[in-house]
């Protein structure tokens, strides 16, 4: 791959400096560097802009093959080959995608310790999430509790950080894994760890903002039973 991942180590970077390596004519634009995160764990890709020699290039989001490759709004010249551009990400989009994936991991943090379910599922948009649990059984408080478990840790501020470990070394962790399959290539060597300190420490490719107060609030809007002992509940972050 030619693209150095800025988005992986600096989640705070909107705007850098880069050179387009390659531009397939199906797939998109490949810089050398990027702060695009591309999309994945459930987390949607980043959008925003290439800026070059006084003409904006539109980033609708990425597509992930043997490397990451940008795609261009139809309508936008592209940068060929050699070309020096300035990228900028939308930074509403990514701050509220990274409160909302931050919220999640409090979400699941509270409810795997409160009641030891492990997730099945979800999805996020920017401030809005679902996410799937394998709970059996549920108190008729459970949403309310939920809610205001969630609006504590995040009213602690609790700080959030990002770390790379072995494989062997990450999975000597308790629980690392919170999904009820386990979704980590085998081919991984190295794993990344999102840690909410004293709460929650998962595998996790996404970007997250530094601290919990950083979420805002989270309202659980609805509660869904989904079969088979699944519970859905539909959030939203303010």
């Amino acid at each position: 791959m030619h693209t150095h991942r800025l988005d992986l180590e600096d989640a705070s970077i909107r705007d850098w400096e880069a050179v387009v390596v390659a531009v397939d004519a199906e797939r998109g634009i490949v810089l050398d560097r990027s702060a695009f995160y591309p999309g994945g764990g459930g987390q949607p890709p980043d959008q925003g802009v290439l800026l070059w020699g006084g003409v904006r290039t539109r980033i609708l989001g990425t597509i992930k093959g043997d490397d990451l490759y940008l795609v261009p709004h139809e309508d936008d010249p592209v940068p060929p080959p050699g070309t020096a551009v300035q990228g900028a990400l939308d930074d509403e989009r990514r701050t509220n995608l990274m409160r909302t994936h931050s919220g999640l991991h409090v979400l699941t943090g509270v409810v795997f310790r409160d009641f030891g379910a492990l997730v099945t599922g979800g999805n996020m948009e920017p401030l809005t999430a679902r996410m799937d649990f394998d709970l059996s059984e549920v108190p008729p408080d459970f949403k309310d509790r939920v809610a205001e478990a969630v609006n504590t840790e995040i009213q602690t501020d609790r700080r959030i950080t990002v770390s790379n470990l072995p494989r062997d070394e990450a999975f000597a962790i308790p629980d690392i894994i919170r999904t009820a399959t386990n979704l980590l290539p085998p081919d991984i060597e190295v794993v990344r760890i999102v840690d909410i300190a004293g709460l929650d420490t998962q595998a996790d490719g996404g970007t997250h903002v530094a601290s919990t107060a950083l979420i805002g609030r989270m309202d659980v809007v609805k509660m869904e039973s989904k079969g088979r002992g699944f519970r859905r509940l539909r959030v939203r972050f303010s």
